[in-house]
């Protein structure tokens, strides 16, 4: 299963993105409404969103082009990659990319919620400052 995020311009270089995108509590600034739980690990995070399971993401690799976030967990296998694509020295272009592998039972379950999670980590993205 493919999910793709909308493309937004960021007024940050991809350097500062990618500074910003390697360390686990930047990651609490991007989250949707409805954050009930938020705690940093080693290499990651984990967060629970209302009405959702919570989920742990591990920091796989954050360079100048990308930030790729893996499943932390083994029955889950999914990757999460945010894009960077630099435009001048001042901006750069991001887009949210989501791969995971689902039976279809699961992935009819969790398509929806998780493009709706896309689209506000977009949004939020858009928005920092």
């Amino acid at each position: 299963m493919n999910l793709e995020g909308r493309k937004i311009i960021v007024n940050k270089s991809s350097k500062e993105l990618s500074e910003l995108l390697k360390s686990p509590e930047n990651y609490k600034e991007f989250m949707p409404d409805g954050l009930q739980k938020f705690e940093t690990r080693d290499n990651g995070f984990k967060f629970g969103l209302q009405g959702m399971p919570e989920i742990a993401l591990k920091i796989d690799e954050v360079n100048d082009q990308k930030a790729i976030l893996k499943s932390a967990s083994s029955s889950l296998d999914f990757t999460l990659t945010a894009t960077l694509n630099p435009i001048n020295e001042n901006q750069t272009e991001v887009q949210m990319l989501f791969e995971g592998k689902f039976n279809p039972f699961i992935k009819m379950m969790v398509e929806k919620p998780l493009q709706n999670f896309i689209n506000a980590l977009t949004d939020k993205i858009e928005a920092y400052k």
